[in-house]
């Protein structure tokens, strides 16, 4: 064993501890992911008990628990860990020299739901998926606790929550027991913000396990004290892969991996894993979801009229005419009801994000409407955006090549001066496109607003023009897509675009792309808001990040790296000309 750190997203080095394949070569690398309060010293005892001596393992201290740094029981944000987990497999592939499909995930309890949160928001294509009593839905007993916490987080802050499990109550095996409760390491608070968002991750998750194809086994310990079966089995049922396993295991509790009669679930992990690896990787071929799948059938079901006489008809038509009364007092809901909720004037009004109206009622209103979950994701993607675009402009330097920008569906373009004026590289030439000759003008105003008009200038054209595209001098090295595939159903669309991108980039130059795999508030913005195109209904179909990713790979393109938004709604993605 060897006993290492790897440096985070946020430069903090979290612990981990690795064992070399027994064998010699590796065939692959098996990840270890602890329960919540736990450590990876906790798991330590399944690398001898798997007995799969032609793998690495690897397991890892989660922040704030066990040798790694932080406060005990804390992470700035669920999603925050997560994409610790997505630069922990990073790290893993590139010092060991794996392919994404040569990674096996094996998780407990909280560790189960961040990675299946990591497989869900950020679809790698890791080749078994092992999850041992989800922590989907944490029992806490007390009645309305999870509202209480909620509040009291409001009123106060993050605050920490003990954890009430006794060590009795998690295994039959008294070795476990005594360990547990001799063990230093274990962390027994937990803080609050982790706790809720565990929650939500959790309940997106299991709502939303049809994005999920990564071959999956679901062990649930059949008296479990400390988390719920039902969600554990939504999950399953739920799970698009057309490998998955489901084994209850009566009588075991909740450590289903720590039990007294822990071979029997050891030897079902085993197998899977190696039946896993003795077969060709499985990866579905999500390039035409657009034509059948579930969110072409979550598209179709929302653009179904629904009568005025129905419940639901009435509740959505008296929400249309209370947004329709709103813009008469808000700013913001006036801009969306005259150009579009989609329209790149909208979103230039949520990135100023300056609440705007008719007196202190109609700034009131404007406020709410700023602060909709869908809108907060907006201005995080932006933040997103900015952080990848000065990632990039270092990269092309550093590699010695001439930074030149293109996006082809800039809105009014704030994204990409904002983040040319925080960047230390400054571009070579700046080309923003779109087709709105609204946001021509806007964008070009903003242009010379920043004094970049020497170097950056703004052109009406399709972003779907693929010989239009192509054609595109000075060649770009850094192309842009922000927001524009998410409001276009149809894939075929996507590839002539991304087709005439691929065209334009040579080797070496760089992809930004975004991304919706998932948004809480579809049947509102379906049913109540208006798109850009002719005041027609605001229609989405979500594509998952693996659908997006597969589309973007089929067009030449490496994928590098990704960030999403703690809510998981929209995602950015760099990637390289290949």
């Amino acid at each position: 064993m060897i006993e290492t750190a790897f440096a985070s997203h946020d430069g903090v080095e979290l612990f981990y501890r690795y064992w070399p394949a027994r064998s010699g070569t590796a065939k692959g690398a098996i990840v270890l992911l602890h329960r919540g309060h736990e450590h990876g010293g906790r798991v330590v005892h399944l690398v001898e008990e798997l007995g799969l001596d032609d793998f690495a393992f690897y397991a890892w201290d989660a922040r704030g628990h066990g040798r790694s740094p932080g406060e005990r029981g804390h992470s700035p944000s669920f999603a925050h860990s997560v994409r610790d987990l997505d630069c922990f497999v990073r790290h893993i592939r590139e010092t060991g020299g794996f392919a994404m499909d040569q990674v096996a995930v094996v998780a407990q309890s909280v560790g189960a739901v961040l990675a299946s949160t990591w497989v869900h928001d950020y679809a790698p294509s890791i080749r078994a998926l092992v999850l041992a009593s989800p922590a989907f839905d944490v029992k806490l007993y007390v009645p309305f606790a999870r509202e209480g916490i909620a509040l009291w987080q409001k009123l106060k802050g993050t605050f920490f929550v003990n954890s009430y499990v006794k060590a009795r109550f998690l295994t039959h095996d008294a070795e476990r027991i005594a360990s547990f409760e001799s063990d230093s390491l274990i962390t027994r608070p937990i803080a609050s913000n982790i706790l809720l968002e565990l929650y939500e991750a959790a309940d997106r998750v299991v709502a939303d396990a049809r994005a999920i194809m990564v071959p999956t086994q679901l062990l649930i310990s059949g008296s479990d004290f400390v988390v719920r079966h039902a969600p554990q089995h939504r999950f399953f049922e739920n799970l698009g892969s057309t490998i998955k396993e489901r084994y209850v295991l009566p009588g075991f509790y909740h450590d289903t991996l720590g039990e007294r009669d822990r071979a029997k679930a050891v030897k079902k992990v085993r197998s899977f894993i190696t039946e896993r690896f003795e077969e060709a990787p499985v990866v579905a071929d999500l390039r035409q979801a657009h034509l059948s799948g579930y969110s072409r059938d979550e598209a179709d079901r929302l653009a179904t009229p629904l009568s005025i006489a129905s419940p639901r008809g009435l509740y959505w038509a008296l929400t249309r005419a209370s947004i329709r009364f709103g813009g008469l007092f808000s700013d913001g809901i006036k801009t969306g009801l005259r150009t579009g909720f989609d329209s790149g004037s909208t979103l230039d009004y949520i990135y100023e994000n300056d609440a705007r109206g008719l007196g202190p009622g109609g700034r009131l209103i404007d406020r709410q409407f700023l602060d909709a979950i869908g809108w907060r994701g907006i201005r995080q993607r932006k933040v997103h955006l900015e952080e990848l675009i000065g990632k990039a402009f270092a990269r092309l330097k550093a590699q010695d090549k001439p930074v030149k920008v293109l996006d082809i569906a800039a809105g009014h373009g704030r994204y990409i001066l904002d983040a040319v004026a925080a960047s230390e590289v400054k571009p070579d030439s700046i080309r923003l496109q779109d087709y709105s000759p609204i946001n021509v003008e806007k964008g070009t105003a903003l242009i010379a607003e920043r004094g970049l008009s020497d170097i950056a200038s703004f052109h009406r054209a399709d972003a779907f023009d693929t010989a239009g595209l192509a054609s595109i001098e000075p060649r770009p090295t850094l192309a842009v897509v922000s927001g524009l595939y998410e409001l276009f159903p149809d894939n075929h669309a996507i590839e002539a675009s991304l087709r005439g991108l691929s065209q334009a980039l040579e080797p070496g130059s760089l992809l930004l792309y975004t991304g919706q795999p998932w948004h809480p508030q579809l049947e509102m913005i379906a049913r109540a808001l208006t798109s850009h195109r002719g005041g027609e209904a605001w229609i989405m179909r979500r594509r998952t990040q693996q659908e997006m990713d597969q589309l973007v790979a089929a067009a030449g393109f490496r994928k590098i790296e990704q960030r999403i938004d703690k809510w998981g709604i929209f995602t950015v993605s760099l990637a390289e000309r290949i």
